[in-house]
């Protein structure tokens, strides 16, 4: 329960940091503050927190404490602090740029030393106190919010930080955790129907077999079959026995799983859907959740439904609806929440949570500016995201220098002139030559540049190959008057250009300037001349004096006015390239690119008729609406901060005392209230565009934007201008003439006279004068009421302009005179002293408004029919709301046409907000299995209008559904009673559904995953065999991996906090350097990636590298030495028949055979058990298993630990996440061949460079050392063929004929159960990417790779060359002849197809040794199982002698003393002890 207060916080801080440090202040020390039980403790902290919320959001905080969503935000900080470290006996601690305290009165000497140490790296997630000086020192308070020690260090931090002296930032942390683990809640349980066509089932008994018998007779369904039990044994007591057993049959009957006709499975998902919409609306979900997770047992009864024919008839008519506007055939599934698609197969619990949480804060948002239920959801659906449209400037500047002009240079003369040529089919790629400026590249450049160069000879490359493409060139040099061209080498350089222009023509120009070298000089210049033009004066062309000027001055000109950014720059029509797009190679394919997507733009236009042959092509584009004057990237910045702007109150910006006490919220709402504008015209319009001017007017800058933010709003009807004044100064009458003239015009002007007045105001002759103490009526425009305007303006009060310096600050950020612009409540800025912000930006800034949301929510506002100077403001504050929820993905419109017979409809609350939801789903899928439950979560969780449309598929040949799946999500904690101190973890928890103790089962979150793509910038390839490794400041390699050619990708097992990743020691670190990166929480110039793990969504970071200058040659799959070099492909020509054998590596130093198995189920871990045994009897060198850990049991889990203490062996057990863009397996089977085969170059630690596949069910008759060292020739791994000599089951050997025939050429085909990989090699040759690769091809279709772990890699035998090993390696009788198996090194337990026999029946009678080897085993788990009794009872209570006296009969002197060591948790203090106690 102690981790609950901290939740809470964590789920307030997202909502707001205000609110985060609200609750902070709240519940500085929560002891003694209620009656110290659980129960008031959890409402104590509920209220507070519900002080803070609506109802709504209260509900959205308790789904959040059932799921634990934000244990992972808190353990993130708690490892955080452990890598400080922590000073010890400190229940809290300062940390002040590395130095610690525990005191606060130690605080303020730490500061004073702060500034010669280093500032410490600040996270996203941090809590920054609102006010903080972000320029003082940083001031880490490490505590538990809430606890005794918290409360003094906070107020002391605190006060540092509202005197401006420190950075304050607070971090969770612990002194004494719990050592027992958080529960998490939620699970889902599948139970697969297991085949029993081989018997494979393991013998030994299990406890609890006769449970199920128990749990018919207290099934609470009175009903069965139609009979009525219930009232049935109230009738008929006497005979009561035989009803519990008619009944038993009954249900046993009912659930019987013996396998249906063809026929019967017909029409089962129309039956099941059928089923559901018969039932109340009520209770459909709960039909539909039960027949779904119970589908096998139901199938039988759910075959008597009768569809009617109504609901098939509807259910096919939206059919034809989902798959127009969806794209769903039948038996496709899809979910929307409010429009937003949730994807069932990637999203979870907890991404569902985040989508309802930002649909309340929305939702909420609107509701509290008044917007009417009904009209909420037709604001949802206005889709405001910013566009990724591509903004362009104008290209018809004479500043720009046309190399070429496709419509009137003789070398195009030959191409056609017609538009119509654009309609012509050609093949694809073909980029169409027409005589006509379609595409235009304009270099902007410094010729000086040092890249310079590189722009040219692309453009050169265009030009020399007749692209269609018009090239332009704009030099930005000096554009002083009397600058010298003998001295500025790019001023030189433009006029020599223009001389050999007027002299020849601009093409020999244009080759002239390419062969100046890109550092040219002046020298570099006179000599071109001087070659070219020998009796030329190089001085009068170059001089002071020259008259080659031309457009010098005009290049500049354009590129400040059209604000382009940094040069060089390239321009494609007008629109920009992004600055990582400007490598040569890149802007080579972009540009080709680009030409070939515009074609589509003209080939449309031309269809339309908007373009004609005689219509200039140029003017054209240019007149499009995304061609603006000024391209400024602070307006275009996808990255945006929005104002909210979505409470409703009545406070006002002239009462200062009370404005002070406000939130940021609230005070945001003040000054929108205490707002008048200007307008072009007085009229009644509503004006979707709203611009907050910010800055101090009675500064020269203020001023400045003031007067181009009135120029702009003059020319659009669109716009309204709002002022705010942010003073440089202490708020006085004397420096605020301008502001003071402002805010009186506004508020006792008509709008017109203040517009015009304000307007003088703006302009620096009128603040000079009033500065020189002319008299402000002076300035008066014609119409002013001039007396009530001087009353305003001498008015003593100046609680308008403190309260807009103190919004300035704290809400926009802002310091002292900053100017910034807010445009529909996004905050631009703060802006630059020398920063240009004017018309043409503001009208860009418009432009894009109109664009993406101000047109569209005004248009809907409209609707609402509400006054207009109330519209105007409601589409500010609308499109403040929308625009600041995070990108996402578009709502779909769904208009479904019949929902009477075939949907389940759940009707909202009156009144109330509501989620409206829509399922499309096939009652009888997997699909069906999670969003039945799902949608019974969110019914209790929130108001919701839910649709559940039937999609059913006919004509089912197959059971759909051959699982049992079963998910368990609580909407709300419960609260368990326990009689321990509220302090008791894990006391807030769900109670799991009561199934009468047939199934006890603990799962435990391991890991969370860093998963991450990387390329190199040079190839724009991923850099294969590149190796990472993640670990903390403390330990620096915790894990390691290596990344995939496929799509760059890598993984990392992590755990929340805080991790650095870096390129591997060795040659990844010497090839290689990190370039930039991106989703990380370190700058991207960094070399070391910090990345901080603080959810439960899996992380996604992109990793860009380079080589190093000095190794662009190297290869990293090198390993330097030649000798192996070529292996790979001579072994692809000789194909394994002989030839020269290489010399092998090098084993590890250690000398450990490495052995991978995998095993799943008793019965297999049962094989496992003995398989190991086998290996360990027969094999001299140490050996270290390798067991694939997702899928072996508990027991087995427990066993091997004590079994590599009684046999001396080294284990570990492995495991990695499928990943998502991999195409998944749905069968358990299926999903473990796919491990044994697709991820073996990730799978182990990278330091592992040989290992051997042994099945689970083999028996090693030999020393395996000999099969590790095989001589593999140079191929990445080896395979026994399958046997061909046991003659009887030719008819079986499915490789013998058809494709595998053809396919092999002569090659033998390949067993799984053994095998020897060199992961060197294997990694070498990427050969795992290979088979990912071939495998994501063919597993599309559910008919290839039948067998996966060996279909596959004798499907690559011609890529990935496989070492056939000799047969003697495996023998298994189904394939081989008796006579082989005296020979045999290992035998295989291999299913007989022909006989069908039980495996256990198989392996007493094939393999003597086998059942000597399973009763060692069971000897073993038997002691094993006697001293796990004797340790619990140790644990418990003191050892009684007695006790003692057992444990010395059944165990020996070594297991006293070794015992503890292989106990993981709860071990003894010291062995000592124990052997005392012996």
């Amino acid at each position: 329960l102690f981790f609950v207060l901290l939740f809470l916080s964590e789920f307030l801080a997202e909502e707001s940091q205000e609110k985060f440090w609200d609750f902070v202040e709240a519940n500085q020390n929560t002891e003694g503050e209620h009656d110290d039980t659980e129960q008031a403790y959890y409402q104590m902290i509920l209220k507070r927190a519900g002080a803070l919320l609506s109802s709504v959001h209260l509900n959205m905080l308790k789904f959040a404490l059932s799921l634990r969503a934000y244990s992972a935000t808190v353990h993130s900080f708690q490892q955080i602090a452990s890598n400080e470290p922590p000073p010890p006996g400190c229940a809290a601690f300062f940390s002040v740029h590395g130095l610690k305290a525990c005191d606060a009165q130690d605080l303020e000497g730490l500061l004073e030393t702060a500034p010669t140490r280093p500032k410490p790296f600040l996270f996203k997630g941090d809590h920054r106190f609102p006010g903080s000086n972000p320029d003082a020192p940083v001031v880490i308070l490490y505590a538990e919010v809430g606890s005794p020690a918290f409360s003094s260090l906070h107020r002391a931090a605190q006060a540092q930080a509202q005197d401006g002296r420190a950075l304050y930032v607070l971090r969770h942390y612990l002194a004494k955790p719990s050592p027992n683990k958080v529960f998490l809640s939620g699970y889902g349980v599948e139970l697969a129907i297991k085949s029993q066509e081989y018997k494979a089932k393991d013998d030994t008994q299990v406890q609890g077999a006769e449970v199920n018998a128990t749990m018919i007779e207290n099934d609470p369904v009175d009903e069965v079959q139609g009979f009525l039990f219930g009232k049935l044994k109230t009738l008929y007591p006497e005979i009561k026995e035989q009803l519990k057993e008619l009944r038993k049959h009954l249900v046993e009957s009912t659930n019987e799983m013996a396998p249906l006709k063809v026929w019967q499975m017909q029409d089962l998902s129309f039956q099941t859907a059928a089923r559901i919409l018969s039932a109340p609306a009520a209770e459909a979900l709960n039909v539909m959740r039960d027949l779904s997770q119970n589908f096998p047992t139901k199938a039988r009864s759910i075959t008597k439904t009768v569809v009617s024919a109504e609901v098939r008839k509807e259910i096919e008519e939206n059919q034809k609806l989902f798959k127009g506007s969806l794209g769903l055939q039948p038996g496709d599934s899809a979910l929307f929440i409010n429009g937003l698609h949730i994807d069932l197969d990637t999203q979870d619990i907890f991404s569902v949570f985040e989508v309802l949480r930002s649909e309340t804060t929305v939702m909420e948002g609107l509701r509290s500016l008044h917007v009417d239920t009904p009209h909420i959801h037709d604001v949802l659906k206005l889709n405001v995201q910013p566009s990724d449209s591509d903004y362009a400037v104008d290209i018809r500047h004479p500043a720009i220098n046309w190399i070429n002009n496709l419509e009137t240079d003789h070398r195009y003369s030959s191409w056609p002139y017609n538009v119509q040529e654009l309609l012509r089919p050609t093949f694809p790629g073909v980029i169409r030559q027409i005589r006509k400026n379609f595409h235009n590249l304009v270099i902007v450049l410094d010729p000086t540049q040092e890249n310079a160069a590189e722009l040219l000879n692309v453009a050169e490359m265009f030009y020399t190959n007749n692209i269609p493409l018009r090239i332009g060139l704009v030099f930005v040099v000096s554009d002083e008057d009397d600058v010298d061209g003998m001295e500025d080498a790019g001023v030189a350089l433009v006029r020599a250009y223009h001389y050999m222009c007027h002299e020849v023509d601009s093409q020999s120009a244009f080759e002239a300037v390419i062969s100046v070298s890109s550092e040219s000089v002046v020298g570099d210049v006179v000599k071109v001349l001087e070659k070219r033009y020998p009796y030329v004066e190089v001085s009068s062309i170059l001089g002071a004096d020259s008259s080659y000027e031309a457009n010098r001055k005009e290049g500049r000109g354009y590129y400040s006015q059209t604000g382009l950014g940094p040069l060089p720059v390239v321009m494609y029509n007008g629109m920009p390239f992004q600055r990582e797009q400007l490598d040569p190679d890149e802007l080579e394919t972009v540009t080709m690119h680009k030409i070939l997507e515009t074609t589509t733009f003209f080939q449309r236009a031309v269809y339309l008729g908007e373009l004609a042959t005689d219509h200039d092509v140029v003017d054209f584009m240019m007149n499009q609406p995304n061609v603006v004057p000024r391209i400024n990237p602070r307006v275009l910045d996808t990255s945006r901060t929005y104002l909210d702007l979505s409470d409703t109150n009545n406070f006002f910006v002239d009462d200062y005392a009370r404005f002070s006490t406000l939130d940021t919220k609230q005070r945001s709402t003040a000054v929108a209230n205490s707002m008048n504008y200007m307008t072009k015209k007085d009229d009644g319009f509503v004006r979707p565009v709203t611009f907050w001017v910010v800055g101090d007017f009675d500064q020269p800058s203020g001023r400045q934007l003031l007067y181009d933010a009135i120029k702009h709003m003059k020319s659009s009807n669109n716009v309204r201008l709002g002022m705010i004044n942010n003073p440089s100064a202490a708020v006085t009458p004397e420096g605020s003439r301008v502001a003071r003239a402002v805010w009186a015009a506004m508020q006792t002007q008509t709008a017109n006279n203040a517009k015009n007045f304000i307007t003088k105001m703006a302009k620096e002759d009128t603040a000079r004068a009033l500065e020189a103490g002319a008299d402000i009526r002076s300035f008066a425009v014609g119409g002013m009421d001039m007396d009530l305007f001087q009353s305003a303006y001498d008015g003593p009060k100046l609680d308008f302009l403190l309260s807009h310096s103190v919004y300035c600050s704290h809400a926009l950020k802002l310091r002292r005179g900053q100017r910034a612009v807010v445009s529909n409540g996004r905050v631009i800025g703060p802006l630059g002293e020398e920063e240009v912000f004017n018309q043409d930006d503001f009208l860009l800034l418009e432009s894009i408004i109109l664009k993406t949301s101000g047109e569209p929510i005004k248009t809907k506002v409209l609707q609402f029919g509400i006054e207009e100077d109330r519209a105007s403001d409601l589409v500010m504050k609308v499109d403040a709301l929308l625009s600041a929820q995070p990108k996402g993905e578009a709502r779909v419109e769904y208009g479904f046409a019949d929902d009477r017979f075939s949907a389940v409809k759940i009707r909202p609350r009156e009144g109330e907000v509501y989620f409206d939801v829509v399922a499309v789903v096939d009652p009888v899928t997997r699909d069906a299995q999670k969003v039945a439950p799902l949608l019974l979560v969110l019914k209790q969780l929130v108001n919701i209008n839910l649709r559940v449309f039937m999609n059913c598929q006919s004509k089912l040949s197959d059971l759909p559904l051959k699982s049992l799946s079963y998910h368990h999500t609580p909407p709300s904690p419960r609260l368990l009673v326990s009689q321990e101190s509220r302090r008791a973890p894990n006391t807030v928890s769900s109670s799991p559904p009561q199934v009468d103790s047939i199934v006890a089962a603990q799962y435990e979150l391991e890991h969370l995953l860093l998963e991450g793509h990387c390329f190199d910038v040079s190839t724009g390839q991923p850099p294969r065999g590149l190796q990472f490794t993640l670990g903390t400041a403390s330990e620096p390699v915790i894990v390691d991996t290596i990344v995939m050619a496929n799509l760059g990708y890598f993984q990392l097992k992590a755990n929340p906090g805080a991790w650095t990743l870096k390129l591997r020691k060795g040659r990844s670190d010497d090839i290689y350097k990190i370039y930039s990166h991106d989703g990380t929480d370190s700058p991207a110039d960094s070399d070391d990636i910090t990345v901080v793990l603080n959810n439960f969504k899996t992380r996604v970071i992109k990793v860009k590298v380079q080589k190093k200058a000095d190794k662009m040659s190297e290869e990293l799959l090198s390993d330097g030495t030649p000798e192996n070099d070529s292996g790979f492909w001579e072994s692809l020509t000789r194909g394994f028949t002989g030839g020269v054998k290489t010399e092998e590596p090098k084993q590890e130093k250690d000398d450990v055979i490495n052995i991978f198995s995998v095993a799943s189920g008793h019965l297999y871990e049962r094989f496992l058990r003995i398989m190991m045994l086998s290996v360990l009897k027969n094999t001299q060198t140490p050996v270290k298993f390798w067991f694939l850990k997702n899928f072996l049991s508990p027991a087995f889990k427990e066993s091997i630990p004590h079994m590599a203490l009684e046999y001396g062996f080294q284990y570990e057990l492995v495991q990695y996440k499928w990943p998502r863009w991999l195409h998944q397996q749905r069968e358990k089977q299926r999903i473990i061949w796919g491990y044994k085969i697709l991820f073996l170059d990730v799978l182990f630690p990278l330091a592992v460079d040989k290992f051997l596949f042994v099945d689970a069910d083999q028996i090693v008759r030999t020393d395996l050392k000999e099969l590790r060292d095989f001589d593999l020739e140079g191929a990445p791994y080896g395979y026994t063929p399958f046997c061909e000599s046991r003659r009887e089951m030719d008819g079986y050997r499915f490789w013998k004929s058809g494709y595998w025939a053809s396919h092999l050429a002569g090659r033998k085909y390949h067993i799984s159960a053994l095998y020897v990989v060199d992961l060197k090699k294997f990694r070498k040759i990427a050969a795992g990417d290979r088979l990912r690769g071939q495998y994501q091809g063919l597993s599309q279709d559910p008919n290839s790779l039948s067998n996966l772990d060996q279909d596959l890699p004798n499907n690559m035998i011609h890529q990935v060359p496989i070492k056939s090993l000799p047969q003697e390696w495996l023998w298994c009788e189904t394939w081989c002849d008796d006579s082989s198996k005296k020979k045999a090194k290992t035998i295989d337990l291999c299913n007989n197809p022909r006989t069908k026999e039980p495996k256990l029946h198989a392996a007493v009678r094939i393999v003597p040794e086998w059942a000597d080897y399973d009763q060692e085993v069971k000897r073993l788990l038997s002691r094993v199982q006697e001293r796990q009794w004797w340790y619990d009872d140790y644990r418990t209570t003191k050892p009684r002698p007695e006790v003692l006296e057992k444990v010395a009969i059944h165990c020996d002197s070594t297991f006293y003393i070794n015992f503890p060591k292989a106990v993981e948790n709860g071990r003894p203090e010291s062995n000592s002890i124990l052997i005392s106690y012996l």
